[in-house]
C-alpha cells in the first residue's frame, strides 16, 4: 500500500505529504486553488507540533518567519487600552511556540515535501469508490486513477468527508458564532500588539502580522439558512448587518475594507465530531475530522495528527493503523473541542454585564488566561484567501 492520495494542500496535507515519503510511499496532493496562498493570519506551532517540525529540520526557517507580536490588548471604543496581555510564547530565545503566517508556515511545509511528492493543483476530487484492492477517484479536471489509500485533509467543508462519511449536517455543528477576516493591505499601527475591541456579542480586532495588518470580525448570531461558504457577496452583507450602527474605535473604516474587498474569509465557527476518522481505505486529518474553531490550536494540532497518522501508516495494515492514530490524537484534540464554548464565552461576551465582567477580570488575569484571548483572536483573522480542495 504505497500510493496514497491526499486532498488539501494546507498544513496538514503538506505535513502528511513530507512524512509519509520519508517513510517510502509514494503521496498526491490535490489542492483546489491555483498555487500556494499568499494571505492568512498567524497561527501557533507549539506543544506536540514543534518536536515534529525540528525533527523535519524546518525550527530554523519557521522562527525566521515569525511575527514580532509580543502582547493583545483590549480597547474601548476611543481606542484607549482596558487591559494588555503579554504572549509569553515570543521570547527571544528558548521558545516554546512559534507565531507565524498560516500562509508562510504552508509554504514552508510545502517546500520541504515538493522534491518528493507530486501536487496537483486547481483540481478537486469528485468521486470516491473503494474497494478490498484500493480506491477509484475521479476528479473535477485530471482523468480517473487508482491509490490505495485516500486521506481527506481538506478542512471543515472537507469534500472527503462528504463523500465517505455523509452531508456536512451530520456532523458539523455551529456554535452560535461566526468569524470573518481579511488583510489591510499595510503594516498596523502597532507592530507589536493585537488590538480588540468589543461590545456585547461582537468584537473586531486587527492584528499587525508581519507587516501586513490583518483584521477580523467575531460575532454572535444563528446558522444562516441555505449558506454557502463560496457567496462572497452574501459574506460582506452579513458582517455589515452585524455591525450596523457600530461607530466605535476603527469599526467604520474596517467595515468600509470589508465592503472594498475582493478577499474575505468568512465562516460559521464551528465543531467537528465524527465518531470514527475512518472508513475502509479513507481516512480524515485536520479540522476535517476534529476542528477546533476559534480554540487556535488547529494548526499545531493539524501538524502533530498528520505526524501521528504517518508513523502509524509506516508500521503496516492500514486499518490497524487508522485505529492507532486516531486513538493517540482524539486525546489531544478533545479537550479542545470540549473548550470551544468557553473561550467564545471569554472573547465574545454575549451582553454588556458579561463584557464589563470579562473586562474587570482580565485587568487580573494571569499572563496564561491572556493568551487564550490573543491566540482565539487570531484564529478571528484566520486565512483569507482561496479554500483548500473541498472547501
Amino acid at each position: 500500500m504505497r500510493t496514497v492520495l491526499i486532498s488539501g494542500g494546507g498544513i496538514a496535507g503538506n505535513t502528511l505529504a513530507w512524512w509519509l515519503a520519508r517513510h517510502g510511499f509514494r503521496p498526491t496532493v490535490v489542492e483546489r486553488a491555483a498555487g500556494q496562498r499568499s494571505s492568512g493570519a498567524p497561527v501557533d506551532v507549539r506543544g506536540p507540533a514543534l518536536p515534529v517540525v525540528e525533527a523535519m529540520g524546518l525550527l530554523k526557517r519557521l522562527r525566521a518567519a515569525t511575527t514580532s507580536v509580543t502582547g493583545a490588548r483590549l480597547v474601548n471604543a476611543a481606542g484607549a487600552t482596558v487591559a494588555r496581555f503579554p504572549m509569553g510564547g515570543n521570547r527571544p530565545a528558548g521558545r516554546t511556540e512559534l507565531e507565524i503566517p498560516r500562509a508562510d508556515l504552508a509554504a514552508i511545509l510545502h517546500r520541504a515535501a515538493a522534491d518528493e511528492v507530486e501536487f496537483r493543483y486547481d483540481d478537486t476530487i469528485t468521486g470516491l469508490t473503494e474497494d478490498a484492492g484500493g480506491a477509484d477517484v475521479t476528479f473535477a479536471r485530471g482523468g480517473p486513477r487508482r491509490f490505495d489509500l485516500v486521506v481527506g485533509a481538506d478542512g471543515l467543508h472537507s469534500t472527503v468527508r462528504r463523500l465517505a462519511f455523509g452531508s456536512e449536517a451530520e456532523y458539523v455543528r455551529h456554535l452560535g458564532v461566526w468569524v470573518a477576516g481579511l488583510p489591510l493591505g499595510g503594516p498596523a499601527e502597532d507592530p507589536q500588539d493585537v488590538l480588540l475591541y468589543n461590545t456585547p456579542g461582537r468584537l473586531a480586532s486587527v492584528h499587525p502580522a508581519r507587516g501586513d495588518a490583518m483584521a477580523a470580525f467575531i460575532f454572535r448570531g444563528p446558522m444562516v439558512d441555505g449558506f454557502d461558504h463560496r457567496d462572497l457577496a452574501r459574506h460582506k452583507r452579513l458582517v455589515v448587518e452585524a455591525y450596523q450602527g457600530e461607530r466605535g474605535w476603527r469599526v467604520p473604516e474596517l467595515l468600509d475594507r470589508v465592503r472594498a474587498a475582493a478577499d474575505l474569509y468568512f465562516d460559521s465557527v464551528s465543531r467537528v465530531h465524527l465518531p470514527c476518522w475512518s472508513r475502509g481505505r479513507i481516512v480524515l486529518v485536520g479540522d476535517a475530522a476534529s476542528c477546533v474553531s476559534l480554540f487556535g490550536e488547529g494548526s499545531s494540532l493539524a501538524v502533530a495528527g498528520a505526524h501521528t497518522l504517518a508513523e502509524a501508516l509506516s508500521g503496516g495494515e492500514h486499518g490497524a493503523a487508522f485505529r492507532r492514530y486516531e486513538a493517540v490524537h482524539r486525546r489531544r484534540t478533545e479537550p479542545k473541542r470540549r473548550a470551544a464554548r468557553y473561550v467564545a464565552g471569554l472573547l465574545v461576551p454575549r451582553t454588556r454585564i458579561g463584557l464589563a465582567t470579562r473586562n474587570a477580570a482580565a485587568r487580573v488575569l494571569t499572563p496564561w488566561s491572556g493568551l487564550i484571548v490573543s491566540r482565539s483572536a487570531r484564529r478571528g483573522a484566520a486565512r483569507p484567501g482561496r479554500r483548500s480542495a473541498g472547501r
